[in-house]
């Protein structure tokens, strides 16, 4: 599987170690950005980079980091496509995926520290769709807009 993986300045440290985690892992990561340290970027580009990658690659899984997690959200939500959830907890995550098979994972590097974010991570990844027509229904009711990017 492949995993694409963002973060603005306030998710990036909390990236790198995300990054070192998954090295261990079974899927091939990608990173999106930021690519250094710049106090105050904004969270528009990787999330946007991210949401494009996963929409593109058919299966795969992305990860979006930034201060609250709402703003990279709101962002890859803009999609058709994506499906990204902010979660805090790995029941959350469990949840994004068996029931909306969420495919965008959002993080906030302001309330999870380094154990939690690693679980949370690996309940999303490891976590598959429940195929029930009703779930089905329901997702394909979200690209329904006319106006995605």
């Amino acid at each position: 599987m492949n995993i694409y993986i963002g973060s603005d300045y306030r998710g990036f440290e909390k990236k790198r170690v995300l990054l070192d985690y998954l090295s261990n892992s079974n899927c091939t990561v990608n990173d999106m950005g930021a690519y250094e340290y710049v106090e105050g970027d904004d969270f528009n580009d990787p999330a946007i980079a991210v949401a494009k990658a996963v929409r593109e690659d058919l299966g795969s899984k992305g990860i979006l980091i930034c201060d609250s997690a709402h703003g990279v959200t709101i962002q890859a939500n803009r999609f058709k496509g994506i499906r990204a959830a902010h979660c805090d907890s790995t029941e959350s995550a469990k949840l994004a995926r068996e029931h909306d098979d969420a495919n965008v994972l959002c993080l906030s590097a302001h309330f999870i520290d380094d154990t939690k974010m690693k679980e949370i991570v690996k309940a999303f990844i490891e976590t598959n769709f429940t195929n029930l027509e009703r779930r089905i229904r329901r997702i394909n009711r979200l690209d329904e807009r006319e106006d995605y990017a």
